[in-house]
């Protein structure tokens, strides 16, 4: 079994993936970072290179921060941790997000 496999399945037998939200879920704080609605936009993993739309992204809100996984290959595409001084955003984990043009 590969790495990518392995995480799937330790990702499937997680007992917190009940606790799983879609990328809608922070569809308002991404609008007030980026100025416009993110959710229908398509993202592309850096890790694997797949492209999917933010809000069918997994996204998990229970810890200190904010963790937004590829829901292709499971690695982590976006953090956010909000902070009384400001709001922190950690994209490293995205390859490319494309805004359309209006």
């Amino acid at each position: 079994m590969d790495e990518r496999q392995q995480r799937l399945t330790e990702m499937r037998e997680d007992p917190a993936v009940d606790l799983v939200l879609d990328g809608s879920a922070i569809g308002g704080l991404l609008a007030n970072l980026f100025g416009a609605d993110v959710t229908g936009m398509p993202g592309q993993c850096a890790s694997c290179q797949t492209v999917h739309v933010i809000g069918s992204m997994r996204v998990y809100t229970r810890g200190p921060g904010i963790v937004v996984r590829c829901p292709s290959c499971t690695e982590v595409v976006l953090r956010v941790v909000e902070t009384p001084s400001g709001t922190m955003l950690d994209m490293r984990g995205v390859a490319a997000l494309r805004f359309a043009r209006r």
